[in-house]
Parts: structure tokens; C-alpha cells; sequence
């Protein structure tokens, strides 16, 4: 198999990208990676941060105005074009091709078809969606993207209602799959020992920890949910929050903590590598996630749950598909902050609870959603869409 893919291979970027790859690997099958340059997912730094390895014109290119910008990435199909026919003289063996879509990539598509060769599509981003950079060829990215959703053999989506999304916008689409994100329970375990050493690093002992894991960014709204929990924490002595990650939002967030004199029960970890990660979430008792996407499937989302640590998240379609209410974590209605900070507060309240629904949660991931139960659906995808 090829994996091709036109990310920089950082944070639950490259955490899916090596998910999938080693998950095929550990199932016999030999897969090569062909990353933009310098972007190699195994070789940049696994942290929850844009890669400090990013090469000099990859730092170029995201500074251009947004026209410019997309026209690279339309220029872009020419290097691929190039790398991609390089690759296919040299390997004459490959069985398919898998690649994780791009904005104006086409290429491909193009050349599998011409080589023949199976092409499978894992959709994560789309011209049909509201995007955090919009898009100024819009026209030019929706042409595109209904020619390869139409031309690929098989598109696998993360979520029901972004599959469905993306056949309401373009009306006719290659055969899909949906497969949401996953995590490795040998990646997510701890012993009693670590948990204890880990509470004792961050002054956690005799507390219930709620964490959260990601980017400080406006759209996960963790700097919102502080905002509004922070006039609720005097009253609950008992309960400490392990925020995890950095970001745009990370030195507001941080001013607001100092001055209201909330250090002591709000702990801001800062940028920390993917591979201390396991040990954070072992300090957890629980987590939020305030806000996601609401076609997305949040990888971390799965490595809470991997964790024994039972999510509240919001009640987004995907979310709802992948979480059983009161047995698996809990929702609030999503953009309501108010009742995610109601939800922290409650079930803070019942550590027994939350041992046993974060249980329930990590024999979830056990049993149905580890990155091999993934690439074993992947691959009687392939074996159907090869058929026909």
C-alpha cells in the first residue's frame, strides 16, 4: 500500500497517519509513506504543536495571502505528479493507493486511474464545510472535489453526517465507508504506580481531576469553559482541572488563571510531546472537550476513553456515535458551556461513577475502535471496491 498525504505530519495528523500505517504493518502488509517533504510523521516531533522540524518554505507558503496560498496548493499537484510516477517505476507491486485528501489535490486520483490501480480516499477536510481559513476559489476547490469524491474508488469518512454533508453538496459519490477515529489500548495503559507518581508530579493527590488535552484555539472553546467554571471552583475545593496543550488562547487563558488566583486548582501544563501524553491523562479522573467540529471525530476524544478517563463532550452527530450516554461518558448540548461546566461539577461529585463509566469506556476501545479494527474494515473495504 501507499499512503500519500499532503500534511505536515504533526499532532492527531501524524497520530492518524501512524495509527493506520502501523496498525496495516502489524497485519503483514508493507506500506510506504510519500509526505510532503520534510514532513515525515515518523520523523517530526510527535507533540500536540505545529512541528518545530517544519522546513523553511513550508513556513513560506502558510504566510501567503490566502489566494496565493491556495494556488500553491494547486501547484502543488505537479511535485506530487512528479514524486508519485517516480515511486510507481520504481514499485511495481503496489496493491493501492490510500491517501488522505487534500484541499485542489487531484493528481492522485489522476494517476492511479491511469495505472490502474485502486485509489481509496480518507476524507477529513472538505470544500463543503466552514473552514477556519475560508476558502477564495471556492468554485475551484468544489470542482475538484467532486471529480475525485467521484473518481476514487472508495472514500472513507469519519462521521455519518460529513459523509452525508458531502453527498448533499456534490450529489453522487464513489462507495463510502464511515470509520471514525481510534487508539491504541497498549498506547493508553498505566499502572497504579504511574498514576500515583503523576498526581504527585502536579499536586493532584486527594483531588477529582478533570483534564483536557488539545490545542487552546477558539473553536474548542477551553479558555470559555474556564471562564465560566472559575466563579464555581471555591465551592468545589475537591475538584482540580489538568488542562493539557497550548495554543492561541494559551496566554489569555493563562493572565486569567493568575489573576484570579485559580493556579492552585487550574493546572496549565503547556506544550508537552504526544509521548507524555498517556502519562498526563493517567493523573485524569476525568474530561471535557468543550466544543470539536461538528462533522469531526476528535482523536482525543478516543485517548481519554482509552484511558478509563470518562469524556463529557458535546452532542455533536459524530460524537453520538461513538459515545453511549452514562455508560460510556456523558453529552451536554452542544455551544452550551453552561452545561458542560454543570456536568464537570455533578459528576465530580461521584468518583465511584466515574471509575466505572471510564471502565466501560476503555473496554469500548478494547473491543471496537483500536486502530487494527479500523484497518481490518479498511481493508474489506478495499477487497469490495477491487470486485467491482
Amino acid at each position: 500500500m501507499l499512503y500519500h498525504h499532503r500534511t505536515q505530519g504533526k499532532a492527531v495528523e501524524g497520530v492518524h497517519i501512524r495509527g493506520i500505517t502501523d496498525a496495516m504493518r502489524a497485519e503483514g502488509v508493507a506500506v510506504d509513506i510519500i509526505s510532503l517533504p520534510g514532513a515525515d510523521p515518523y520523523k517530526t516531533p510527535k507533540a500536540m504543536s505545529p512541528t518545530s522540524q517544519a522546513t523553511w518554505w513550508m513556513k513560506l507558503v502558510t504566510r501567503f495571502p490566502e489566494p496565493l496560498f491556495e494556488l500553491a496548493e494547486v501547484a502543488y499537484n505537479l511535485v506530487a505528479g512528479w514524486r508519485l510516477l517516480a515511486y510507481f517505476r520504481r514499485h511495481r507491486d503496489v496493491g493501492f493507493v490510500y491517501e488522505r485528501y487534500a484541499l485542489f489535490m487531484f493528481v492522485t486520483v489522476l494517476l492511479a486511474r491511469l495505472k490502474g490501480l485502486p485509489v481509496i480516499l480518507e476524507v477529513n477536510d472538505s470544500a463543503a464545510v466552514v473552514r477556519v481559513r475560508p476558502l477564495f476559489f471556492k468554485g475551484l476547490a468544489m470542482a475538484i472535489e467532486r471529480w475525485v469524491f467521484q473518481k476514487a474508488d472508495g472514500l472513507v469518512f469519519v462521521s455519518t453526517v460529513f459523509r452525508d454533508r458531502a453527498l448533499a453538496t456534490h450529489g453522487k459519490l464513489a462507495p463510502t465507508i464511515i470509520t471514525p477515529n481510534a487508539a491504541n489500548i497498549s498506547q493508553f495503559s498505566f499502572t497504579p504506580e504511574q498514576r500515583a507518581q503523576a498526581r504527585e508530579k502536579w499536586g493532584l493527590d486527594g483531588h477529582v481531576v478533570c483534564g483536557y488535552l488539545g490545542a487552546f484555539v477558539p473553536w474548542h472553546a477551553i479558555d470559555q469553559f474556564v471562564f465560566r467554571i472559575a466563579d464555581h471552583l471555591q465551592a468545589a475545593p475537591h475538584l482540580k482541572l489538568l488542562l493539557v496543550g497550548d495554543g492561541a488562547r494559551f496566554d489569555a487563558l493563562q493572565t486569567f488563571v493568575n489573576e484570579r488566583g485559580l493556579a492552585h486548582q487550574v493546572i496549565l501544563t503547556g506544550r508537552v510531546s504526544h509521548d507524555q501524553v498517556p502519562g498526563l491523562l493517567a493523573a485524569m479522573d476525568m474530561a471535557v472537550l468543550p466544543s470539536a467540529g461538528d462533522y469531526t471525530s476528535p482523536v482525543k476524544l478516543f485517548e481519554f476513553m482509552a484511558c478509563a478517563v470518562p469524556p463529557i463532550a458535546p452532542d455533536f452527530l459524530p460524537i453520538q456515535e461513538v459515545l453511549e450516554e452514562g455508560r460510556t461518558g456523558w453529552m451536554f448540548k452542544a455551544g452550551d458551556l453552561d452545561a458542560a461546566v454543570q456536568a464537570v461539577l455533578r459528576h465530580s461529585q461521584d468518583p465511584v461513577r466515574l471509575n466505572s463509566v471510564g471502565q466501560a469506556a476503555r473496554q469500548y476501545i478494547a473491543t471496537s475502535r483500536q486502530w487494527r479494527d479500523n484497518v481490518l474494515q479498511l481493508v474489506a473495504f478495499f477487497q469490495r471496491v477491487r470486485r467491482h
